[in-house]
Formats: C-alpha cells, sequence, structure tokens
C-alpha cells in the first residue's frame, strides 16, 4: 500500500493531465455556445451540468461515499 505522500507524487502529473483537458472541454463547450444564435444554444447542458455536479462531488473533502461509485451513479442517468 502506498502511503498518502505517495498516491499525490505517483498520481499528480497524470491527474492534473485529466484535470487540463476538463477545463478544455468546459472552454470548448462555452465557446460553442457563444457562437450558436449569439449565445442562445444550449445543446448538451444537461450533459454539461453533470460534469459540473460530478467536479463538485471530487473537490468535496467529505463526501459521504465513495467518489467514484457516486460518479458512476450520477453518469447511469444518461
Amino acid at each position: 500500500m502506498l502511503t498518502a505522500a505517495q498516491v499525490a507524487e505517483n498520481y499528480f502529473l497524470e491527474s492534473r493531465h485529466m484535470l487540463l483537458e476538463i477545463a478544455a472541454h468546459f472552454d470548448r463547450y462555452d465557446a460553442a455556445v457563444a457562437r450558436e444564435a449569439g449565445g442562445a444554444g444550449q445543446g448538451g447542458a444537461g450533459r454539461m451540468a453533470r460534469l459540473r455536479e460530478a467536479i463538485t462531488m471530487l473537490a468535496d473533502p467529505h463526501h459521504e461515499s465513495e467518489r467514484t461509485e457516486a460518479m458512476l451513479e450520477l453518469f447511469a442517468k444518461d
């Protein structure tokens, strides 16, 4: 088993990469919404809302259940 410090160190770069990809996804979506009908376009808004909810789960240090399980349940709504 890894220590907390080892987990933080070993997975930091990979996690940072994934978070940057998510940020880019949101930027692309926001730009597309702005281009569509002067900002009136909102296609995919439900899925983007679920991504925002998932990010909130990730950021909560006291989430009541295992985050992976909670996110799987959230995404099962699709």
